[in-house]
């Protein structure tokens, strides 16, 4: 029977496999680094200000996350439109895709798959033609059950697609959620999103906006589940190396050695792995794969402005500079003046300093809200590795490895979904009900 797990990594993959097995009466051991949890998607501090290393949305599609972040009280999900309340974790919108003076696309509150046929035929910048287009390609997609016999790129998927089509729909889906130019992303990758969301039922469209920190949005409540379940988040703890004990292992740093364990989660960004596995020869073959990964950057600059300052809507797309997506902070946390500017994927932003690229984002963000005074403070936060390349026929790793009892938990796990929370989560509580397998006491 397991009886004690440790958990290598403090953001949402391994605070998922936590919850999982605690939820199951399994004492975990958490380990992470830092002092705040979240991992890749986390809390900063920026001049007074509590923010994000990076902006997410989620859809309602992410069923894993949503499931979790229930079990441990991560807070409600509020409407659009509703007032903010104290303890809302996520603003609920339906399908909005908004470029001002350019497209829009909002889905009705309508049965699927009317929701989406009318949110297409009811588009604003977009011909008949187009609408068309687009409605065809997700007839197609379905007929094939959203499977290509041989993964191409998103670009090659969108090929036939009207200019109008690829450019206000199609590529910016793509880009937002494989984060990851389209001329290099999987096109199969970008199909399994589009089935479990546009083409399911009306809810798994709906967008579901953070209202608070991406610290406060889940890890924190697990972190405090887990706490009330007698197992422990051990922050501020960096573990450098694991070693095998009898049938179990121990994970050791900073002069201090914890364990023995029945079970290892590894669940750091699997580019910090290599000194924990090197050691051990038997995972080669694992770390060979992840050295193949190539990685995708995520650029978020936050423009604080006059408090009167907001956006038409919470959340509104920028086409034709650097920025790719704007968040009213105002709207979404209460941080009134405050603009998110998001930038995925590769591109020509890299090529400017911080302040240059908050100097031009201002100006886009100025020509959707003319007479927009100079911002009074920006920050431009870069996360370089924010996730792996995903392109076609990738080789992910799958969560079991070369021991029986140590196991991959990660948004680059092998699995439907590319690096987002969801795939996150996903993979932690896979680790998690691998784990309960084996064990004949408790039920996955």
């Amino acid at each position: 029977m397991v009886q004690r797990v440790a958990v290598i990594g403090a953001g949402y993959a391994g605070l998922a496999c936590a919850v999982e097995l605690a939820a199951a009466g399994i004492k975990v051991d958490v380990f992470e680094a830092s002092r705040t949890l979240g991992g890749r998607a986390r809390a900063v501090e920026l001049g007074g200000l509590t923010v994000d290393n990076g902006a997410h949305i989620l859809v309602g599609a992410y069923r894993e996350i949503l499931r979790l972040m229930a079990k441990v009280g991560a807070g409600g999900t509020a409407s659009a439109g509703t007032p903010r309340k104290s303890g809302t974790a996520l603003r609920c919108e339906s399908l909005h895709l908004e470029f001002p003076g350019q497209v829009r696309i909002a889905a009705p509150s309508l049965p699927a798959p009317l929701h989406l046929a009318w949110a297409l035929l009811s588009a604003q910048g977009l011909s008949f033609k187009d609408k068309l287009a687009a409605i065809r390609f997700m007839r197609t997609q379905q007929a094939h059950n959203f499977r290509l016999s041989a993964d191409l790129t998103a670009a090659e998927l969108f090929a036939d697609q009207p200019e109008h089509v690829r450019r206000y729909l199609w590529e910016p889906l793509c880009l937002a959620a494989l984060n990851t130019p389209v001329g290099i992303a999987s096109a199969q990758v970008f199909l399994n999103v589009l089935r479990d969301s546009l083409a399911a039922d009306r809810a798994a469209s709906d967008l579901l906006l953070p209202a608070t920190d991406f610290s406060s949005l889940f890890p924190e409540p697990a972190a405090r589940y887990l706490a009330a379940r007698g197992s422990r988040v051990l922050r501020s703890t960096r573990i450098t190396e694991i070693a095998k004990v009898g049938a179990g292992w121990t994970a050791s740093g900073h002069d201090e050695t914890h364990g023995p364990y029945d079970h290892l989660i590894l669940a750091t960004a699997p580019y910090h792995l290599s000194q924990l596995l090197t050691p051990h020869p038997e995972f080669a073959e694992l770390c060979r794969k992840i050295k193949a990964f190539h990685w995708q950057p995520i650029v978020t600059a936050y423009l604080a402005y006059p408090a009167t300052v907001r956006l038409p809507f919470a959340m509104v797309g920028i086409e034709g500079g650097h920025a790719q997506w704007l968040f009213d902070r105002g709207a979404l946390c209460g941080q009134h003046g405050l603009i998110a500017a998001v930038i995925s994927g590769d591109g020509p932003h890299q090529a400017l300093d911080h302040t240059e690229l908050a100097a031009a984002i201002h100006g886009e963000i100025a020509r959707l809200l003319p007479g927009l005074p100079a911002p009074q403070r920006s920050w431009v936060i870069e996360e370089k590795r924010a996730t792996f390349a995903c392109t076609p026929g990738l080789a992910r790793p799958s969560a079991a490895t070369a021991f029986p009892n140590v196991w991959l938990a990660g948004d680059y796990v092998a699995g439907d979904y590319p690096a987002t929370l969801e795939g996150a989560v996903r993979s932690g509580v896979g680790a998690a009900r691998l784990i309960l397998r084996e064990s004949p006491g408790h039920q996955p």
